[in-house]
């Protein structure tokens, strides 16, 4: 009981703080509503050294979260993407500061126009627990190269990733700048409802819905990074070898706890056994054990373990062969396995999967494979092996995704020249790179007239013979 009453005060006092932080930030801001050039290269350089100097600690969080992380996927997939992504906006900065010079009609000259990219202002950050320092990164460059101040939620999944966050930020930034928020849900659902000038969410799509909700009780502009399932499809002659192995990778990577993972892979159906074959071959290569290997991510917790054992259980009871891929292990390292004779009618095809389970459903036809993913919510990332160009873009003319990778997986997030974002269920709006920068900027159109008034003649009152020639010349 007194354990219950503390972590209400607790609770309590980090909300009624949510205010104070939002009410900080906005006075910094209207202290300096344009920082310079030079002033948000400066920002950023300073968030890629202590990124540098804090690495190992970083990883240490990580893995201390999620129970084992591999150290080598929180270098590869959230530190070295979250530092490329700095240089390559640090580069470019100033180019993307620069007004756009846009073009004026004849009837309105002499005159002049132009679009200036200007901050919003504060930008709110809700973090999911699978990537939880690139996803709090990543868009914080985005929001910091646009001249904006950052409010970042960390999950409550990671608490030791937003403490080590938090200590780590403060080393370079007041919290009038950049503020770490920690705390459970209840904090993070008064964190959506802060009045921001803008706010970024990455999870699910069941909470991205409530999230927009609260967003829109103070009309605040919203980029949802959601999920949904992610096809993989198998054309018919490409070499097995190849689709398995960069399949294996796509999935085994966090142990498929990413959002562009593969959720199910589309496979000829004379190919199925060809592939369960090179994919098992693959994973076993990637990992000769299971147990106390360290480059074997764990399940983050001992819920969404029992999610993913649930699905299996339910899958299997409804008829589906579970393929096992490796030896089952102690704990959260749930091995990975693959599901056949699935259907709709399972969870396993109903949700996310968010983990190591991988089904394989057969087709007869590429048609018949683009028509099952139609038939379905757009999918943030869709996946096609094949070298025949003519039908890359056919896939890529007849289907709707997120994003594409033709002959990979999850890579085309790592391209910071490239927007990055959903569609429908999977999301809405983009960031990385320039698209990041647009989207925490408010481009203004700014029309400009000389002393000389050109529009005078069109002046009331009507009828006159200049207004009948202006119509005829321009209405036609």
């Amino acid at each position: 009981m007194v354990a219950d009453i503390s972590y209400l005060q607790q609770t309590q006092q980090q909300i009624a703080q949510l205010d104070d932080l939002l009410a900080l930030q906005r006075q910094a801001f209207r202290a300096n509503p344009m920082p310079s050039a030079g002033q948000r290269i400066q920002w950023l350089k300073s968030l890629a050294g202590v990124l540098v100097s804090e690495r190992d600690r970083l990883v240490a969080a990580i893995s201390a979260d999620f129970g084992n992380r591999a150290a080598d996927e929180t270098l590869f997939a959230e530190i070295m993407p979250a530092l490329h992504g700095i240089q390559y906006a640090s580069k470019r900065l100033k180019k993307w500061m620069k007004p756009s010079r846009r073009a004026v009609s004849m009837l309105f000259m002499p005159a002049s126009a132009k679009v200036v990219y200007q901050p919003l202002g504060v930008v709110g950050v809700i973090v999911p627990w699978n990537y939880p320092l690139f996803l709090a990164i990543s868009p914080m460059v985005a929001a910091l190269a646009a001249g904006n101040r950052v409010m970042v939620k960390m999950s409550e999944s990671t608490p030791a990733t937003a403490q080590a966050l938090k200590e780590i930020l403060a080393k370079v930034f007041p919290e009038d700048l950049v503020a770490v928020v920690e705390g459970e849900v209840d904090v993070g659902v008064a964190f959506s409802r802060l009045p921001f000038d803008h706010l970024l969410f990455t999870g699910a799509t069941s909470i991205g819905k409530h999230v927009m909700r609260a967003a829109a009780e103070n009309l605040v502009p919203v980029t949802l990074e959601l999920g949904g399932k992610s096809p993989a499809i198998i054309s018919a002659d490409v070499p097995m070898k190849d689709a398995a192995e960069r399949i294996a990778f796509g999935k085994s990577l966090n142990s498929g706890q990413t959002c562009v993972a593969p959720d199910y892979v589309l496979v000829p159906r004379r190919r199925v056994d060809e592939f369960i074959s090179a994919y098992r071959e693959v994973v076993q290569r990637f990992y000769p054990t299971v147990e106390g290997n360290p480059d074997y991510t764990t399940i983050i917790n001992d819920r969404q373990a029992s999610r993913l054992d649930g699905y299996l259980k339910d899958a299997e009871a409804q008829g589906a062969r579970i393929v096992p891929v490796l030896p089952q292990a102690q704990g959260r390292r749930m091995p990975q396995a693959l599901l056949l004779d699935v259907h709709d009618g399972m969870k396993i095809m109903q949700e996310e999967i968010f983990g190591p389970l991988l089904p394989v459903l057969p087709y007869d036809g590429l048609d018949e494979a683009l028509a099952y993913i139609n038939e379905r919510p757009r999918p943030l990332a869709l996946y096609y092996f094949g070298y025949d160009k003519r039908e890359q873009e056919h896939v890529l003319a007849h289907t709707h995704s997120g994003g594409v990778c033709l002959n990979d997986t999850l890579l085309h997030v790592a391209q910071d020249d490239m927007p990055f974002g959903g569609v429908g269920p999977s999301g809405m709006g983009h960031y990385h790179g320039h698209e990041g920068f647009l989207t925490f900027s408010k481009g203004k159109g700014v029309f400009s007239k000389p002393r000389f008034n050109s529009a005078r003649p069109v002046y009331p009152p009507y009828g006159k013979a200049i207004q009948k020639l202006v119509y005829k010349l321009f209405i036609r």
